[in-house]
């Protein structure tokens, strides 16, 4: 391909070979998708490993009680603990469950405020607190975002 588009636009240039060209990029770029695209599906074990190391970093990541002062965790914080770029661990997430890390944290969150909203008679301030958060209107806006529910509506209703 790379060839091809050198004897392009080394020949005598008319009026398709800028589109010519283009479009030996354009097949040059959809090879180097299809390569990074097969490293997830070649690598299904390695990566299922990798999903559940992720699910279990953030399981621990959650239960510790000094959340409040650590505060949320980053994908950077993500993908550093298991040695992979933030980038490639998103583009592995996404290609395995349909979610990127960023999704996958907010939902160990939310089930952590799940927990707390009904097993607890905690405020929703004290909770979001707990959760890291610094405002407790974040908190609960992104509650409400991934439940359809306010932190007091999921209590309620839960009780």
């Amino acid at each position: 391909i790379i060839e091809n588009i050198k004897s392009e636009y080394n020949a005598n240039i008319d009026k398709f070979s800028q589109d010519i060209i283009i479009s030996h990029i354009e097949t040059l770029l959809n090879y180097a998708e299809r390569f990074y695209q097969r490293q997830f599906i070649t690598r299904k074990i390695t990566n299922n490993k990798v999903l559940n190391r992720v699910e279990d970093l953030l399981i621990d990541y959650f239960h510790n009680e000094s959340l409040s002062s650590e505060g949320l965790p980053s994908v950077q914080f993500v993908a550093d603990s298991m040695g992979i770029s933030s980038k490639y661990l998103s583009s592995l997430l996404k290609q395995l469950t349909g979610m990127t890390t960023q999704q996958h944290i907010h939902d160990k969150l939310v089930s952590k405020a799940k927990e707390k909203l009904s097993t607890t008679e905690l405020s929703v301030s004290e909770i979001a607190f707990q959760l890291g958060f610094e405002h407790p209107q974040s908190f609960s806006k992104l509650f409400k975002a991934k439940t359809n529910q306010s932190p007091i509506e999921f209590r309620q209703f839960f009780n």
